[in-house]
């Protein structure tokens, strides 16, 4: 047999064979294969896809929530400023009228030691006036038991105030 291109017919022909073989199995293969393959490969593109919105959607929601929950932190730090605010306030005005009671407080004792000094003054000036009234009384009755003169008078009263001086203060 001759060669053709200077391959041997038999190579020719099995080659051929092959090539035929190869074919139909190629056919026969994309045919019970190729559309479930391709139907596999569209579903799990489909999935993919589906995956990778769904992680889309997922980062979207992520990102949402992230941005409400750091309003919520900056709406929480501006109410708890205006309640620390608020108390601060509170506690000055507290801390005000506290002050302004203890100054009343202070001045109605004041008042009250003013007017028990000015008591005890008046009791004090009622009880020498008193013991003025005595030693005069005393006076007057030794005096008039006596009926003395000048310097008998002055010895009496120096002695009668020495007697009250000393009974009087020793109280």
């Amino acid at each position: 047999m001759g060669r053709l291109f200077g391959f041997d017919l038999q190579l020719i022909l099995d080659s051929v064979g092959m090539i035929i073989t190869l074919l139909l199995l190629f056919a026969v293969m994309s045919y019970f294969l190729y559309e479930p393959i391709r139907s596999f490969m569209e579903k799990r593109s489909e999935k993919i896809r589906k995956d990778i919105e769904d992680a889309s959607q997922q980062k979207k929601d992520a990102l949402k929530l992230k941005e409400d929950y750091e309003t919520k932190l900056k709406d929480i730090n501006k109410e708890a400023d205006v309640i620390l605010s608020d108390a601060r306030k509170k506690a000055m005005g507290k801390e005000e009228e506290i002050i302004q009671k203890a100054k009343e407080e202070a001045k109605r004792i004041m008042e009250r030691a003013h007017l028990e000094i000015e008591r005890e003054k008046e009791k004090v000036k009622e009880d020498v006036k008193t013991e003025m009234i005595d030693i005069a009384t005393v006076l007057a009755e030794k005096f008039v038991a006596k009926s003395i003169e000048e310097k008998e008078y002055n010895e009496l009263i120096e002695q009668t105030l020495n007697e009250m001086g000393d009974q009087t203060w020793l109280n």
